[in-house]
């Protein structure tokens, strides 16, 4: 399977601006600029996509394992923050609440941690990864 995405920029770093397509068109020419990354300006910056990213392959990861190991899941939210600092993704950290029937929290933590582990974003990140998770 392969995916793709575009990325158009036009103009110098900070007074240009960018559009971005990804290939199912959900995102379709969304902006993007210096300002939405680096300061407050509309728009989106590859940052919240990885986060994005991260965020949903881990859960579906987790959903997957919960699964499999027989427990039937509620909910799980997932929040991630991305760091850069001096232009490198330095940390990507998971916060899960997940409401998941009979399991205890001890198998919860076995399988968020496994999930952190080998989810394809998990996998690709150059970065610190971490994960505090919650069950309700």
């Amino acid at each position: 399977m392969k995916r793709n995405a575009t990325a158009v920029w036009n103009g110098s770093l900070k007074e240009g601006a960018g559009k971005l397509t990804t290939q199912s068109t959900t995102l379709k020419d969304t902006q993007y600029s210096f300002k939405s990354r680096f300061e407050e300006g509309v728009g989106t910056n590859p940052e919240e996509l990885v986060a994005a990213a991260h965020s949903g392959c881990f859960t579906m990861q987790l959903s997957a394992y919960i699964t499999e190991a027989g427990f039937e899941i509620e909910s799980i939210e997932t929040k991630c923050d991305i760091d850069l600092v001096d232009g490198t993704i330095i940390t990507s950290h998971l916060t899960v609440n997940a409401k998941v029937n009979a399991i205890t929290d001890d198998v919860f933590q076995q399988l968020v941690t496994k999930a952190e582990k080998n989810c394809p974003i998990s996998k690709l990140l150059n970065a610190a990864i971490s994960t505090t998770a919650t069950l309700a």
